[in-house]
């Protein structure tokens, strides 16, 4: 009998590395040393198969995913992504990947709330196809400038650039603003992408959104809306500006309302200088940053009330545990918080955005 042991405990050992996952049996809190956030995200968001508590409507779409190819100039199924998106079915409830190779891609994409599951995943993380189109507030309306619009939910969009190409805004011309993504949609979630542009390059639009070592680029208002997103170990790229630079315009008109940014381990870095770290363009903005490197790009007030000094009063900034030259919170403005332990937990986790209920890797091509 003592000669079996070695082999039940194997045994015990295969069951245990292959049980499905339960997040609620693990921290879904991000872990504050940086070099562990790797292990912590892959240990606990796994594949459809090794989870027990998607939502069964997710479990069920991530089944069998349908892949389409996409190859500029001919060799896919669709020489253009809006071709693709074009075949998936109008209430279409399975994944559908559609693998991009490399290229340039000049489209304006629209994905329409009746296409859930869609995913826009490049073919090389290396030599990541470029999704570009110039479309101008003045020509399309600011949210509908931009170059990849995403009305529906379960959307998924790995190792792509998304890029608004319209001209850095002069400051004179009306309508410059140019938007590369706008997510509309419920339950998305971005890896290594970069979105790139000028003024409001982000729309983050509405519903709950995840976003990991994301590269956004901008100027003013680059990451706006009203979403409830969590930006994990993303770098914000800030360009200088002649007018000003400002990061945030998270656009939250009341505290009853359930959205706001969460940065969490990000980097702060680029050519501007004084930037804001977020301005109150609404009444009621939520916007955190926690764990974040800031260098001398931010301004040392680090926020705006926007001249609209009432909203000092509404305005829901704060910080936690941030390092570098321009984290220093000695000349903070006084409507800005240095979040305690217990005010800084809800938006430094997966639950901030319900994650345990949606949230799977980049699907493989």
């Amino acid at each position: 009998m003592a000669g079996k042991l070695p082999g039940v405990y194997a045994a015990i050992c295969m069951v245990l590395l292959f049980a499905p996952v339960v997040l609620s049996e693990v921290s879904l809190e991000v872990p504050a040393d940086k070099s562990k956030l790797t292990a912590w995200f892959d240990g606990i968001i796994k594949p459809a198969k090794q989870r027990t508590d998607l939502d069964p409507e997710v479990a069920k779409a991530e089944a069998e995913p349908k892949i389409i190819k996409v190859k500029a100039g001919g060799g896919g199924d669709f020489p253009t992504i809006a071709k693709a998106i074009e075949s998936v079915p109008v209430g279409n409830s399975k994944r559908v990947v559609i693998a991009i190779a490399p290229g340039v891609y000049k489209e304006k994409i629209t994905i329409d709330r009746n296409k859930p599951y869609i995913a826009l995943v490049g073919t090389d993380p290396q030599n990541k196809p470029n999704l570009t189109f110039d479309g101008t507030a003045k020509k399309f309306g600011t949210v509908d400038s931009a170059t990849l619009i995403v009305m529906s939910n379960y959307f998924v969009a790995a190792f792509v650039n998304i890029v608004n190409c319209a001209p850095h805004p002069d400051g004179k011309m009306v309508g410059a603003q140019a938007v590369a993504l706008r997510l509309s949609g419920d339950r998305s979630a971005m890896y290594s992408c970069s979105i790139i542009g000028f003024q409001d390059t982000l729309c983050d639009d509405r519903g709950n959104h995840f976003f990991k070592k994301c590269n956004i680029r901008g100027t003013i208002d680059f990451v706006f809306g009203s979403g409830k997103s969590l930006y994990l170990d993303s770098e914000i790229y800030v360009e200088a500006d002649p007018k000003f630079t400002v990061i945030t315009a998270q656009a939250r008109e009341s505290s009853s309302e359930d959205t706001g940014f969460s940065f969490v381990h990000g980097k702060i870095t680029g050519t501007a200088r004084g930037t804001f770290l977020g301005r109150a363009w609404k009444s009621s903005p939520r916007v955190v940053y926690a764990y974040s490197e800031m260098s001398k790009v931010v301004s040392a007030v680090g926020w705006s009330h926007d001249k609209h000094p009432e909203r000092a009063k509404t305005v829901y900034y704060g910080e936690y545990k941030c390092t570098g030259e321009g984290a220093a919170p000695s000349a903070r403005e006084p409507f800005t918080k240095q979040l305690t332990e217990k005010e800084a937990q809800p938006f430094i986790t997966l639950d901030y955005i319900g994650a345990s209920k949606w949230l799977l890797p980049p699907p493989k091509v």
